[in-house]
């Protein structure tokens, strides 16, 4: 048994269902070589043409030159859009769009400037480039497939699988279209060039080149150009063939096609290239040598312009976004009553609503039929269950089914019968003989079920959000929650820790005033009894007492051999206010202050009984007595505030009371009416008299200093005070 390949080296075919044998006219265009048309007043270039999300890159007002780039996007089948002229960019606005519906599109408007200036152009040679800079290259020239489908060629170009056979369809089977038969005479060598290309990024074992068996010239120029094309090296000797194949319409359709070829049929939802097969249009070739060798954009095409309508009928190039009726006028179009232009075919085309539309990359055809060409829309009748459709039906549907769910609007029962498989080649309506439109129902069908998808698709990503949305609140619920509990752990955690230091301090403070009244207490026994002075257990203590116990005798005995007389006041108290700075602890100099009371004491109550005789020696001894007293107090004072500023005060008055008394007592030698006195007058003018007897006893110059120590006394108590205050709130 033959292989595939072997087969097609023999020229084997296939046979296809359905199919027509339709008038097919095309000696009206293919009489005259291809011709180009002047420009036009203005040119309208839809944006985008090619895929969707397209920014333009120009402005109203900015110049443009021929090929340069007016679209800028992205996505999977994207392709940018280019100036088709030099000229000047006039306005951007909605204008109506080639299509059946005519619904508005949003456009660029050139006016050209007369000199078609191509913009810098990079050619280039086939050895030089890689696959992915020849594929970056069709990309950037807009390149789509030119039999009418306009599909993104670079995505065909690099398929996921691998690829054995490309087929070249040169068919062109549609009546009235010769615009690929024109190229194939006409271009074949650059034709060639462009299956090259398509063979150095596809690497196939065969390329078939198939031409239908009417277009006899063109199959001799394909041949012709292969030859040449082999015996220059630019193709492998062998590897692309010529097949024509029998006249037949739509035999030039995609599956029709490869089924002819190959004898394989493409399964419903699939496409060629999960087969191993790809299929282009001869005019995507040329189109794709020009983009890779010569640098061009995808800017103008060849456009059959036929019918009896149109005087000088043939196959011109026209730019992409040439308004349709600015190229009909230049053709000797002379329309009639109720004229019909079509764009395409007669079998595959779509009358337009409004010649004030583009060319597009898929026009390939614009048709002017006279009344003795196309018959009048007749009246629609009742379908008579024939079969016919059926039986014409090259995609093997069930035609009256599917008309039947579509008039009923029961989208989704069409579905089931494969709806979306039908080519909408016309061969239904054209065999029906009740004049059923039935192309029109299926495409409006289609167009029901295509909005229902995207609607069902909307409405899923809708539901994708919201759902989206509401795991995100949760999210961010759950998020706050956990925050929360974790700033609340962390308050517990300080507040247990910061309760545990203010219970320790407490603590503290509490040890800290036991053992402040301690030794408060210590500091008064001591004050109380000095005899309990020298028994205490620390050697500093004991080291104190015994100094003040020594300077007491020393001052008893100064005193016994020193006359009393008050200049010896300041120097005595200058004495004992330097002695005390030398001890360090509060209690021994508390200890030392209250001995040298004592000491004093015991001196001038001797010195009073030697003096008492002599009035004025009374008087001094009453000085010195009150001196000493005052004395005494000034250093006693300063060093009892350091510990309780109250029982300093307390001290300090028991000290002026007992001197008082002494005072008192030697005055009552001199003068027995003093006896009289009881003791509570005694003590009711104790201040007074301690007062007067300081103030007389202190001279001037001892005065600043008793002064300087009585503020820092002060200063001192209020300090401790203050001190006990803020513990007290504290606690």
């Amino acid at each position: 048994m033959l292989t595939l390949l072997e087969q097609l080296d023999k020229g084997t075919l296939w046979h296809s269902p359905g199919g027509i044998h339709p008038p097919e006219l095309k000696h009206l265009s293919n009489q005259t070589p291809a011709a180009k048309l002047p420009l036009a007043p203005q040119y309208i270039v839809p944006v985008p043409q090619v895929g969707e999300q397209a920014i333009l890159l120009v402005n109203v007002g900015d110049k443009v030159l021929k090929g340069q780039v007016l679209t800028q996007g992205k996505g999977f089948s994207y392709l940018p859009v280019h100036a088709p002229t030099s000229g000047e960019v006039i306005a951007v606005e909605t204008r109506p769009s080639n299509h059946a519906s005519s619904l508005p599109v949003m456009s660029c408007i050139i006016r050209p400037d007369g000199n078609d200036t191509w913009t810098e152009l990079t050619p280039a040679t086939f050895t030089e480039l890689s696959n992915s800079q020849i594929l970056a290259r069709i990309k950037d020239a807009g390149i789509a497939g030119m039999g009418g489908a306009a599909f993104p060629s670079h995505i065909k170009l690099n398929p996921a699988s691998e690829i054995d056979l490309v087929i070249i369809n040169g068919v062109e089977c549609e009546p009235y279209i010769t615009a690929d038969d024109c190229l194939m005479r006409e271009y074949n060598e650059q034709i060639i060039e462009g299956i090259a290309i398509i063979h150095a990024l596809l690497t196939p074992e065969r390329i078939i080149i198939a031409i239908e068996d009417n277009k006899p010239q063109a199959a001799s120029a394909m041949k012709a150009a292969i030859g040449q094309a082999e015996t220059c090296g630019l193709l492998v000797p062998g590897c692309v063939r010529v097949t024509q194949i029998p006249t037949k319409y739509p035999s030039g359709g995609e599956k029709q096609l490869i089924q002819i070829i190959t004898g394989k049929e493409v399964p419903s939802g699939t496409i060629p290239a999960q087969l191993g097969i790809v299929v282009h249009n001869v005019g995507t070739a040329f189109a794709i040598k020009q983009a890779v060798l010569d640098g061009k954009p995808l800017v103008e095409r060849l456009v059959t312009i036929t019918g009896e309508r149109v005087a000088r009928p043939g196959n011109y190039w026209l730019a992409i976004g040439m308004p349709i009726d600015a190229a009909l006028e230049k053709t000797g179009f002379n329309p009639q009553l109720q004229q019909k232009v079509i764009v395409g075919g007669p079998m595959m085309g779509y009358s337009l609503p409004n010649l004030a539309v583009p060319v597009l990359k898929g026009t390939n055809c614009l048709l002017a039929p006279s009344d003795n060409e196309i018959a009048a829309d007749a009246e629609e009748k009742a379908c008579i269950r024939c079969g016919e459709c059926a039986v014409a039906c090259p995609a093997l549907l069930l035609p009256q089914q599917l008309f039947w769910h579509a008039k009923a609007e029961e989208y989704d029962k069409a579905a089931s019968f494969n709806l979306k498989d039908c080519i909408e080649c016309g061969c239904c309506s054209y065999v029906c003989p009740s004049d059923i439109p039935l192309v029109e129902y299926y495409r409006v069908a289609k167009s029901a079920i295509r909005l229902e998808t995207e609607e069902k698709l909307q409405a899923e990503k809708a539901k994708q959000r919201f759902e989206t949305r509401l795991q995100r609140l949760e999210d961010e619920k759950l998020a706050r929650e956990a925050k929360a509990k974790e700033a609340a752990d962390k308050r517990k955690a300080a507040m247990k820790s910061s309760d545990k230091n203010a219970v320790a301090e407490a603590m503290a403070r509490i040890a800290a005033k036991k053992a402040a009244q301690t030794a408060m207490a210590s500091g008064e026994s001591s004050v109380v009894d000095t005899a309990s002075a020298p028994k205490a257990s620390s050697t500093d203590k004991q080291s104190a007492v015994a100094a003040a116990i020594a300077r007491a005798k020393a001052k008893k005995a100064a005193l016994a051999g020193l006359d009393a007389t008050t200049s010896e006041a300041p120097a005595t108290l200058d004495a004992t206010r330097a002695e005390p700075t030398e001890l360090d602890d509060k209690k021994a100099k508390v200890a030392a202050a209250v001995a040298r009371a004592k000491a004093k004491k015991a001196a001038l109550a001797a010195n009073s009984n030697d003096a008492a005789p002599d009035s004025s020696s009374t008087g001094s001894t009453s000085v010195d007595i009150s001196t000493e007293e005052n004395e005494a107090t000034i250093k006693a004072e300063p060093v009892v505030a350091e510990v309780d500023d109250k029982k300093a005060k307390v001290a300090a008055a028991v000290a002026r009371a007992k001197a008082k008394k002494a005072a008192l007592a030697a005055k009552s030698d001199e003068n027995p009416a003093a006896e009289s006195i009881n003791s509570e007058t005694l003590d009711s003018q104790a201040p007074v008299t301690e007062i007067g007897v300081a103030e007389a006893a202190i001279t001037p110059a001892d005065d600043k200093k008793a002064k300087i120590a009585a503020a820092v006394a002060k200063a001192k108590a209020k300090a401790a005070q203050k001190r006990a205050e803020q513990e007290q709130q504290e606690d």
